[in-house]
């Protein structure tokens, strides 16, 4: 693995949710990152948000080791969920919730 992607990776597995998003989730800096962030916050789970725009290694490489062309990523207990439209679909479902929950993800009540 090179750097970025063992940096990705170290990411990915210590985080129980983790979503590469252009910003921060305080200030994201595109609507897509902004609205998983909306789901995430309204369903009460915690995640660390990881800004892609610090470097062009880091923004390519999430895309390389996902092998998924879009920004935002959402990652849960090590494995790659979606972007933002597999999110809000997933979330207007239900099956978000659900999926967050089996993989015993606390959310808020």
């Amino acid at each position: 693995m090179s750097g970025i992607n063992e940096i990705i990776d170290n990411e990915v597995k210590s985080n129980d949710v983790v979503l590469f998003m252009k910003g921060t989730p305080s200030f994201p800096q595109c609507g897509f990152s902004g609205q998983v962030v909306q789901i995430l916050d309204y369903l009460g789970v915690a995640y660390k948000g990881i800004n892609v725009l610090e470097t062009n290694e880091l923004r390519q490489g999430i895309k390389d080791y996902s092998n998924w062309p879009t920004i935002p990523q959402l990652y849960v207990k090590g494995e790659f969920v979606g972007g933002c439209d597999i999110i809000r679909e997933m979330f207007q479902s239900g099956e978000l919730k659900t999926f967050l929950a089996d993989k015993g993800v606390e959310q808020a009540a």
